[in-house]
């Protein structure tokens, strides 16, 4: 049976053990429909788990999910469910030697329902790429060449786990450009990433897991606003002389740290106007003012005390 209602994903309590080890633990959410969801969190976090739970490839020890208004539970629901969605697995592999358009050909033939393949080729901007063959194809054309696959099927729901670890910086953004053209076309897209500025520039909604559990869930504004450090002012000047004419003229808007040549202020709301009144009166040379707002980096380093690192996948 099919519940219809606004979100893409519930789940209530959900849990995954293996024997002593609590891999999921409690997991509730809720994610809209066409909005791009990112479950950010370190390797072994726990979140390749839940997806694979969403996806009907892993069963859970307890509590419940619906995916599409689909019971993950029934049978019957996760066999209409699969129809209806796409997935990007972390170890993501095809057909080394058919080509782009051979390996789209290939795997729409498993689907009642598919995307035309020049349609789905050009979504990932691989026109000119059409004829190589997978094997010849640098690591983010594969990843991208990765989501046309989880698209053959014209799904309403694609989930992509790690879509971009191991990619250059500019492979990355190119994904990410890809990303959001998902997005445009309305799909619900679920995004697994270690990488903050990914979740960051791409999810309206980020949920942060660590251990099993979700220990912050909102727009990345919300999260930064919430649980990040405060913003910081540093004014540069051109000497020591300058720097200590800058602290001893600023030392009330906040606690500030001195370097060569600069004068960093850490304060709740960015004062700039103010900065520049008090040296402007104080006729206190300076070379320049830059100001540093907070990033999901120090809203987990704050919520967990570890920071955020690694470049290999989940290993859940």
């Amino acid at each position: 049976m099919k519940l219809e209602n606004e979100h893409a994903i519930i789940t209530e309590d959900l849990v995954k053990k293996y024997k002593n080890v609590v891999a999921v633990d409690g997991i509730s959410l809720k994610v809209k429909k066409g909005e791009v969801f990112a479950f950010l969190g370190p390797n072994g976090a726990g979140k390749t788990t839940t997806v694979e739970i969403l996806e009907g490839v892993r069963t859970k020890t307890s509590g419940k999910a619906y995916v599409l208004g689909y019971d993950i539970d029934k049978r019957q629901d996760l066999e209409q469910l699969k129809k209806k969605i796409g997935t990007l697995p972390q170890e993501f592999n095809t057909h080394q030697n058919l080509t782009v358009r051979e390996n789209l050909k290939f795997w729409s033939r498993m689907y009642a329902k598919n995307l035309p393949i020049d349609d789905l080729i050009a979504l990932v901007n691989l026109e000119e790429k059409a004829k190589e063959r997978y094997k010849n194809l640098s690591g983010g054309l594969q990843r991208r060449l990765g989501i046309a696959i989880a698209l053959v099927n014209d799904p309403e729901l694609v989930f992509l786990d790690e879509p971009t670890t191991g990619l250059d910086p500019r492979a990355r953004r190119e994904t990410w450009a890809v990303i959001e053209g998902l997005k445009q076309k309305g799909k619900t897209v679920f995004l697994t990433t270690h990488y903050m500025e990914e979740a960051e520039v791409l999810a309206d909604t980020v949920a942060i897991i660590h251990k099993g559990k979700i220990v912050a869930l909102g727009s990345p504004a919300e999260l930064i606003d919430k649980y990040g450090s405060e913003n910081k002012i540093i004014v540069r000047g051109s000497s020591s002389k300058t720097r200590d004419l800058i602290h001893r003229t600023l030392f009330q808007l906040g606690p500030m740290e001195t370097a060569e040549g600069e004068v960093m202020i850490s304060t709740k709301k960015a004062k700039i106007a103010e900065v520049i009144e008090l040296l402007e009166k104080e006729k206190v040379p300076y070379r320049d003012i830059i100001t540093q707002r907070p990033s999901l980096e120090d809203v987990f380093l704050n919520l967990t005390g570890e920071r955020l690192l690694g470049e290999r996948g989940d290993e859940d």
